[in-house]
């Protein structure tokens, strides 16, 4: 557990209000060549949630990945209030950096309804979160090239299920099962724990396109977000472990698609993302 980790993050998606549909965030100090596409996704949805009636949760979000976001400066932003209907409520985030959008969210929030109840089962035969290794574990031989990336506190712990070292280059089937949970206590606050959720939702879907290719090594692969989706469909908590079952049917034109399940311990399927971005060789990128 990393309970000053896991505040800290609380913190990053505390956003400041600056006016009515007006908020400004931040990034933490983390040396990063760019903001982590997790973080303004997380933020985003903060801004949109606080524009909305607490009995109207998110269902749904839509994002793209336009501009790098620069670590050293705040976040604007601006939400624009798309529709207040008495079923479904809709918001619009624009993130703003140097007077330029770098972000874009489309969010739909929906009340509470009884309805029909079905669900894809979440897959079976898979070891315990508790039995398998963490990050500091299972990157301990790499540590010294990793610097202070290995060291740096980590506010969500993940386990991998089918894990394989970064310098082994043996192509792998295009899927990947993950347990994940904040690394320490959240508050009772569903629209913090679905905030968590996006936000650790983009760690780690892409790099199961890699999979079939050899994996993406330590720094030979360039790898961004470009647009992610979610849909929420039962309560959970990020604090407590979720399974992320992932695969990726396609990947072409220098581009990989991910998709992922997100399971409860219990079997309940909590939320679906997919998400593409751009991976390809490093070629002089940072």
């Amino acid at each position: 557990m990393d309970q000053q980790a896991v505040d800290s993050l609380v913190k990053l998606l505390d956003l400041e209000r600056l006016e009515v549909d007006l908020f400004r965030g931040s990034s933490p100090d983390e040396h990063r060549q760019r903001v982590f596409g997790g973080q303004v996704a997380g933020q985003a949805l903060v801004a949109a949630a606080r524009t909305v009636d607490a009995e109207h949760s998110v269902h749904s979000l839509h994002a793209y990945f336009l501009r790098p976001g620069d670590p050293t400066v705040p976040i604007v932003y601006q939400v624009d209030r798309v529709r207040d209907g008495r079923g479904f409520t809709t918001r619009r985030v624009l993130a703003v950096q140097h007077g330029r959008p770098i972000f874009g969210l489309s969010a739909s929030f929906h009340g509470h309804e009884d309805g029909f109840e079905h669900q894809m089962d979440m897959p079976e035969g898979l070891p315990e979160p508790d039995d398998l290794p963490d990050f500091h574990e299972r990157m301990a031989p790499w540590r010294e090239q990793l610097g202070d990336w290995y060291t740096r506190p980590r506010a969500i712990d993940t386990r991998y299920c089918e894990w394989a070292p970064p310098d082994d280059r043996t192509p792998r089937p295009p899927f990947e099962n993950v347990w994940f949970r904040a690394n320490g206590a959240l508050p009772d606050d569903p629209v913090l724990h679905a905030c968590v959720v996006t936000y650790a939702s983009d760690m780690t879907v892409l790099d199961t396109s890699l999979q079939p290719h050899g994996g993406s090594g330590l720094g030979e692969v360039f790898m961004a977000s470009l647009d992610h989706s979610m849909w929420f469909h039962r309560p959970f908590r990020a604090d407590e472990w979720l399974l992320y079952a992932q695969d990726s049917p396609s990947a072409s034109g220098g581009r990989g698609l991910g998709r992922g399940l997100i399971y409860r311990r219990d079997g309940a399927l909590a939320v679906s993302v997919v998400q593409e971005g751009v991976i390809r060789p490093m070629r002089g990128e940072p």
